[in-house]
């Protein structure tokens, strides 16, 4: 039997999350659901970091900056588990983020009538209903079908994986989204573990935030091992936390940033992006210098960071993982061994690039019925519609995955995703009155 609503929502992470609320909140009355591939609520599980803390100001939350008087806050969730005078107490400027990830559960739990956990989502379609009403079907793997006057789709961004590796398929090289779940089937295959079942060396490729984090807790897992840090960039560089700067977060310089020709959102992502990507925070740069500099110290140096180096080849063998690399500025050529490689490399956002992807890959199948401007890119509108070619179309919006049209300030963060979520909520109710 198929299920039908007047709006659909495809992931319910943080994004389609703060769109559910918007939807409580602000009173629009529309029957609204949302299926989830992961078998329960989570945010970020697989880098679940001893001691990592998230990278934005805790009332930037699910709804903060669309109602400060909203039950679904950060500052509220605190207060309901006893442990707001405790947070405020915590020497830390940014929260830790496993306790921000129980925050998105504890959020997502009031509205578990909302979402189908557990099912994935395999195919979006173009259809019509008995009336000839223009809608969408939605399969799912196990077969079954849903249909919606308006879709939503909140999936995040898919994971970048550069050359040489997207031709890899080994458990001895994954991306970071599966950090910790990959690392318990490592250990399962007796590649990695403690004491004699510690890995010989691992290399983490990137100069992310992620990548130092990764660095940080390879050297604290494994003590006996060599970690290696490979980054194309000179070396690891400071993040821009200039006031100024994180100032391309606020909701008018999206706006600011929407009407700008293509050229000059080039320019100005090449200038904002230190503010999030290929950079890292003091705290966790001063900790990994401080580390490797005392094992200098104590001669027995086992963490090392190369810069301005570029996997060309790999390698996977019986026992380990094999890199050709090419020191970019001398053109010198290095190998290196590992046990296994973690791939910090980011993730793919909405482009015509080799980096990017044209459209989400849910909507591959019907990516043909809206337009793209003249370099290529998926035309998005102000209000996060994607702009269809025949008018007929039933409205699909995209949450969380338009920086190339946006900018910086709808990068996989919670800057600006409750004011995204109230812009979306009041679309979709012009939309279904």
């Amino acid at each position: 039997m198929t299920r039908q609503y007047a709006v659909l929502g495809i992931g319910f992470g943080p994004a389609n999350l703060a769109l559910a609320i918007a939807l409580e909140e602000e009173g629009y009355d529309l029957d609204a659901h949302f299926l989830e591939a992961r078998p329960s609520p989570s945010w970020q599980s697989a880098m679940m970091l001893p001691g990592s803390d998230i990278q934005n100001h805790p009332v930037r939350d699910l709804v903060s900056l669309r109602n400060p008087r909203s039950r679904y806050s950060f500052i509220n969730y605190l207060f309901e588990n006893g442990r707001l005078l405790a947070h405020l107490n915590l020497p830390m400027e940014f929260p830790l983020r496993k306790e921000y990830a129980q925050y998105v559960t504890w959020v997502a739990g009031h509205f578990n009538r909302l979402v189908d956990y557990g099912v994935h989502v395999t195919g979006v379609t173009l259809d019509r209903d008995a009336e000839g009403r223009p809608l969408y079907t939605v399969t799912t793997s196990a077969g079954e079908t849903f249909q919606a006057r308006a879709l939503v789709i909140g999936t995040g961004r898919s994971p970048f994986i550069p050359e040489p590796f997207d031709a890899v398929n080994s458990p001895r090289v994954f991306h970071l989204t599966r950090y910790l779940p990959a690392l318990r089937e490592l250990e399962e295959l007796g590649v990695a573990g403690e004491g004699d079942r510690s890995p010989r060396a691992v290399t983490v490729i990137g100069g992310s935030q992620s990548a130092v984090e990764l660095t940080l807790d390879l050297a604290h897992r494994y003590p006996r091992a060599r970690v290696t840090t490979l980054a194309r960039s000179l070396s690891l560089r400071l993040k821009d936390t200039s006031p100024f700067s994180e100032e391309g977060y606020f909701p008018d310089f999206t706006d600011y940033y929407y009407r700008a020709p293509r050229e000059r959102k080039n320019a100005l992502d090449a200038y904002m992006r230190l503010t999030n990507y290929s950079s890292a925070d003091g705290d966790v740069l001063r900790e990994l210098y401080r580390l490797i500099y005392e094992q200098r110290l104590d001669g027995d140096q086992k963490v090392f960071v190369g810069g301005s180096r570029q996997v060309r080849d790999v390698e996977v063998r019986q026992d380990g993982v094999r890199l050709g690399v090419e020191e970019l500025n001398t053109g010198e050529y290095e190998q290196h061994e590992s046990d296994f490689v973690v791939l910090a490399t980011g993730f793919r956002d909405l482009g015509p690039a080799v980096h990017q992807e044209r459209v989400p890959a849910l909507m591959s199948g019907i990516a043909d019925c809206f337009a793209f401007d003249s370099h290529g890119y998926l035309s998005v509108g102000p209000d996060y519609e994607v702009q269809p070619l025949d008018a007929d179309m039933p409205a699909l919006f995209l949450n969380g995955l338009c920086e190339s049209s946006h900018g910086i300030g709808d990068a996989g963060s919670f800057s600006l995703l409750s004011l995204r979520a109230k812009i979306i909520a009041e679309s979709l109710r012009k939309h279904l009155p």
